[in-house]
């Protein structure tokens, strides 16, 4: 069965359009019953429409009959690691206030698999339980995460002076508290959420406030989470952008890994660095829960996506941006974060998103896209694919120079309009 609801990282839409209450509702109490009744931990973000949707979801536990368990704002990767029977987070992650979600963990911490969530979905329309479960609220869970990342991930950051911008969503508390406690001398940009700020002209998904703040009080690097926390982007001293492929090559040859998990959307230039170091690269469809799923395959510890999805499970069960923000600072080992970085050639990108009535890429329009990458035999590529968490067609053009990536982005837009327009 396909799933209706769920993209690649949970369920998520408008408010009151695409996610309603009812709908909320419904998911926690198909939820509950998927994990027979048990208990779920709740977390959400910072928008404003969080204590609505996860008062709603609540109550769909409760009326399955299951406990659901409120710790209230706290990062993804937080939920991951409290997760009880069941882990649920209330989150649009990166995108804009007005959109909100649900996505969730198994009690190991895991990403449910697709089957999962089609079992989820297959349960939407039950009716509520006679037997009504309990909602509770627990006020420890940011002490206890904040514990296990420092200890885990951290360092003697002595004399580091770094900016953190955290997207004015989950990791607003806790991240600069956690570099300070590390000894670095943190300032904190976008840590003020009012419930419609987070994620604009910030954080992650735009990394210009933090490049300025960098330049201007002439620090060593700056991080940047998205509202949810799972994701860190960085830039260096003189605010240039490192995005999740530079920090990934950083920490690959830090931690003399044998073997990385990355997406389709990956620089090729980080493949050939991988080569020349004689790493094994395994490549997944866009989204950190294949990484994870082909991180745990391959006996792996350490994946991720262009995008700032970093993976180290090595103390951790899923990605988690605060402890990628760690491990990095901890890797340079003195060094500028520019010089760290050079170590990884970087192909050109051109991206394009493109809102189209269609989004199935037809056979023909698949043929033609492998036929013009055969032709490139991998010194360039094209690559098109479905947004799985907004209604867009994304084309990636990547090539050793710009003009050469925007001439085939330009050649394959064109050809995606004429077939899907």
């Amino acid at each position: 069965m396909a799933r209706r609801y769920f993209g690649t990282d949970g369920v998520r839409g408008v408010v009151g359009k695409e996610l309603t209450e009812e709908l909320v509702e419904r998911l926690g109490r198909a939820a509950a019953l998927w994990s027979r009744g048990g208990r779920v931990f709740v977390g959400r973000d910072t928008r404003g429409s969080g204590p609505l949707l996860e008062t709603a979801f609540a109550e769909g536990v409760a009326s399955a009959g299951g406990n659901a368990v409120l710790g209230g704002v706290l990062p993804t990767p937080a939920v991951a690691l409290l997760a009880l029977d069941l882990g649920a987070v209330i989150s649009a992650s990166h995108n804009p206030p007005e959109y909100n979600g649900v996505k969730f963990f198994d009690r190991d911490g895991r990403k449910l698999t697709d089957a999962s969530e089609e079992e989820i979905e297959a349960l939407l329309d039950e009716p509520a339980h006679t037997d009504r479960g309990m909602v509770d609220e627990v006020g420890i869970s940011a002490d206890s995460y904040i514990e296990h990342i420092v200890d885990r991930f951290g360092s003697d950051f002595s004399g580091l002076r770094i900016v953190v911008d955290c997207a004015n969503g989950a990791m607003s508390d806790i991240a600069p508290g956690a570099f300070r406690r590390l000894g670095a001398d943190v300032i904190a940009v976008a840590d003020e959420p009012d419930g419609s700020n987070i994620n604009m002209g910030c954080g992650a998904t735009d990394l210009s406030l933090l490049s300025r703040v960098v330049r201007e009080q002439r620090v060593d690097l700056g991080v940047a989470f998205d509202g949810d926390g799972d994701r860190m982007l960085a830039v260096d001293a003189e605010g240039n952008a490192v995005d999740g492929d530079q920090i990934l090559a950083v920490l690959a040859l830090h931690l003399q890994v044998d073997v990385v998990v990355v997406t389709s959307m990956t620089n090729l230039g980080f493949h050939h660095l991988m080569s020349d170091h004689g790493i094994r690269v395994v490549t997944t469809d866009v989204g950190d829960r294949y990484v994870l799923e082909a991180l745990r395959r391959e006996s792996a510890i350490l994946g991720g996506e262009q995008s700032g999805h970093i993976i180290c499970l090595d103390g951790h069960v899923t990605g988690d941006g605060l402890a990628a923000a760690l491990l990095l600072c901890r890797s340079l080992e003195g060094r500028p974060l520019a010089e760290a970085v050079r170590i990884m050639p970087r192909f050109a990108q051109v991206l394009e998103n493109m809102a189209l009535p269609k989004r199935d890429l037809s056979a023909g329009l698949r043929r033609e896209i492998d036929r013009m990458n055969a032709e490139l035999d991998g010194t360039a590529r094209v690559l098109v694919r479905p947004s799985g968490t907004e209604p867009l067609i994304r084309i990636l053009a990547e090539a050793e120079n710009e003009a050469e990536a925007a001439r085939l982005c330009g050649t394959i837009s064109a050809l995606v309009r004429r077939e899907l327009g």
